[in-house]
């Protein structure tokens, strides 16, 4: 049996069809790779600058009452781990390379905690087990907006309420701050923090109004239902383009 022989390719077909496959094996290596994340949190600053102390445990007593911050809910729109900016009333971008270390609604709770047990010297209990003779302020947030408009202003609208355990003294208020900004994302972020930081302001003073009107010995409500003179809502803090509490 006889085979006819298959002329050869000539060497620049060969040459050309290697260079083909290297492009292709490079355009697909550009494909697979994409441009790095930026992740960004309301969390506190960690420790300045030029601080090499270490930090060493310590346990302390616990205060005369204590508070327990609630799960927060945010709008679905903004409830993922992209940065969604506002492009205009009814526009929004959401942003594949700029995102949040955290869900949003996890961020302000855990930033949220750590301004109020800061400023009121005490402990967030949520999740924890504490004496039941212990007075306990639960605090309640629900953002109903928060919008990032980049250039503009960081604005979060919330109602928020603080309920003392075992009793049914509660206070229900509503705080809208909106932080001018300047260009750029971290800017935005930094926005938002001022404004969550307006809010916790209130929140601690309607805290303190709350400990400050309860019976002796049962801020917390010693008996289940108890009953106490609930205070107004704090006054406006005026931040940026708009503030205001119910």
């Amino acid at each position: 049996m006889m085979f006819a022989r298959l002329p050869r390719p000539p060497r620049g077909f060969l040459r050309g069809a290697a260079c083909v496959g290297a492009l292709a094996g490079l355009l697909a290596m550009a494909a697979c790779s994409s441009p790095s994340s930026r992740f960004y949190t309301l969390g506190a600053d960690g420790a300045p600058a030029g601080s090499a102390a270490p930090v060493s445990a310590r346990t302390t007593a616990a205060p005369a009452w204590l508070i327990e911050v609630a799960p927060i809910d945010v709008p679905p729109q903004v409830a993922k781990n992209q940065l969604v900016v506002q492009t205009g009333p009814t526009q929004v971008q959401v942003l594949e390379q700029e995102r949040w270390a955290s869900l949003p609604g996890d961020e302000i709770r855990r930033a949220l905690s750590t301004s109020l047990t800061q400023q009121l010297g005490t402990i967030d209990v949520y999740g924890t087990a504490y004496p039941d003779a212990t007075p306990v302020y639960r605090v309640s947030l629900n953002v109903q907006r928060f919008e990032s408009w980049p250039g503009s202003h960081a604005l979060i609208d919330a109602v928020w309420s603080v309920r003392a355990v075992r009793s049914t003294a509660v206070m229900t208020c509503r705080s809208v701050v909106s932080e001018p900004v300047s260009g750029g994302y971290d800017a935005l972020v930094n926005g938002h923090r001022v404004a969550l930081q307006q809010i916790a302001l209130q929140i601690a003073s309607a805290v303190q109004g709350m400990a400050s009107v309860a019976p002796q010995g049962k801020a917390g409500g010693s008996g289940k239902g108890a009953v106490f003179a609930v205070p107004a809502c704090p006054s406006a803090v005026v931040v940026g383009a708009a503030s205001a509490g119910s």
